[in-house]
């Protein structure tokens, strides 16, 4: 009886169509899971899925599959970056004003170190309604754990999806990190910089509490004095008044307090261009970076930054990929994308083994045909006898010691030896 040789495994075309993933779970609970995990912690994502469905998984299960989801949308936004720079596809129509803003958070990693996560925060600006007021809406975010050139280059997508290359005006909104002004550089450098107005009026504050005091009375009426100045456009007056704070920066303490109000006067000054408020609110402006300061807490501190979490750095980023599609209602759009991306990485592995069994076959077939050349050699020399050198045999003799080894001069002790006499001791 014959039996059918077994083809081995292989990959289904209709897996793809159908989103069949790796594991026990439906590709529906395997979504839940993961959107479920994306707004909680993983064991409560996994109590949640039980009430629901009841289907039980693990916490362990819950955070293995998420992290995969999260790792796989890495990916597909990596591979958009990668298409975006080498084929420089058309960026798509931009708003007429739109507003861009970067910051950090701070994550603890399991290591005991904290690590800045940066945000982009990316705005359709309405224009000033009948209070005067300027909204920010259709807000989007992007958000990775890297240095600040990297960054640049992975919040290409976004920037890209937004179409900040053809929008009319950006407002790029940010306090006064280097990384950010590099980044605005990097995207938009003809964007109007604005300095974003609560950092500047702290600037304004440190030297006035060092002299008046803290929260006091005087320090409160002085403040309020210069932020609307500076909000109405009168930056000499501002400057003037800080500098004047020099005369009154008097006993102990005296150099700090000189020191601090010397540091906000230059921070000033060199951003003279980013505080003019009057002029940005009068052209519908947005002068504040409060969307991204949201952001900062929305998409990262509201997950990432709970009481007692701690994150191996590999996987931050996964989770902020999630984050990320979650906040920015783009679910349904991002979720084919990602199940795509792993069954393609399924698909290639599974190519890649097959490729090395291929190679592997091939190498044992060479050496069995390798084996086969020297088996027919040697039996070629089997019935060519009198080619083959004939083989000495060699005889085994008993070793027997020569007359004067030393084993016969020497006599120990009393020992005896036969004769043909019987029995004698040995002469000395």
């Amino acid at each position: 009886m014959q039996y059918v040789r077994n083809v081995g495994r292989a990959f289904s075309p209709l897996d793809k169509e159908l989103g069949l993933l790796n594991g026990e779970l439906t590709p529906r609970l395997q979504e839940s899971v993961v959107r479920l995990s994306t707004w909680m912690p993983f064991g409560r994502a996994a109590k949640e899925l039980k009430y629901f469905t009841r289907v039980e998984v693990s916490e362990a299960t819950a955070r293995r599959i998420t992290e995969g989801a999260g790792s796989d949308y890495v990916g597909v936004q990596t591979e958009q970056v990668e298409h975006i720079l080498k084929q420089a596809p058309p960026s798509p129509p931009g708003p007429e004003l739109q507003l861009i803003s970067a910051d950090g958070a701070m994550v603890h990693e399991v290591t005991g170190e904290w690590v800045e996560v940066k945000t982009l925060a990316i705005g359709e600006v309405k224009p000033k309604g009948d209070a005067g007021e300027v909204h920010t809406r259709e807000l989007s975010y992007f958000s990775r754990l890297s240095e600040a050139s990297e960054f640049n280059r992975q919040a290409l997508v976004e920037v890209f999806r937004r179409g900040t290359e053809k929008a009319g005006k950006v407002c790029a909104v940010n306090d006064g990190a280097d990384w950010e002004q590099k980044f605005v550089d990097y995207h938009r450098p003809d964007a109007v910089r604005i300095l974003d107005f609560a950092h500047a009026a702290g600037k304004v504050a440190e030297p006035g509490r060092l002299i008046f005091g803290e929260e006091t009375a005087e320090f409160r009426e002085w403040f309020n004095k210069q932020k609307q100045s500076l909000k109405l456009g009168k930056t000499e007056a501002v400057l003037r008044n800080i500098r004047g704070l020099e005369k009154r920066a008097r006993g102990r303490g005296r150099g700090k307090k000189l020191k601090t109000i010397r540091g906000s006067m230059n921070y000033l000054e060199k951003r003279r261009e980013m505080i003019n408020y009057n002029e940005f609110q009068t052209l519908g402006y947005p002068i504040g970076s409060g969307c991204v300061e949201s952001a900062n807490k929305l998409v990262v501190e509201s997950r990432l930054k709970q009481a007692g979490m701690r994150w191996a750095r590999q996987n931050i980023d996964p989770m902020l990929g999630l984050r990320n599609i979650a906040c920015n209602d783009r679910w349904e759009e991002a979720w084919p994308q990602l199940v795509n991306h792993k069954l393609e990485a399924i698909s290639e592995n599974r190519r890649q083994q097959r490729a090395l069994k291929s190679l592997e076959q091939l190498h044992a077939k060479e050496m069995i045909t390798a084996q086969d050349s020297i088996s027919g050699a040697q039996l070629q020399n089997a019935e060519n006898p009198a080619q083959e050198k004939p083989i000495e045999a060699r005889v085994k003799t008993p070793y027997k010691p020569p007359a004067d080894h030393s084993w016969r001069r020497k006599v120990f002790g009393s020992a005896r030896y036969r004769t043909p006499e019987g029995f004698t001791r040995a002469k000395r």
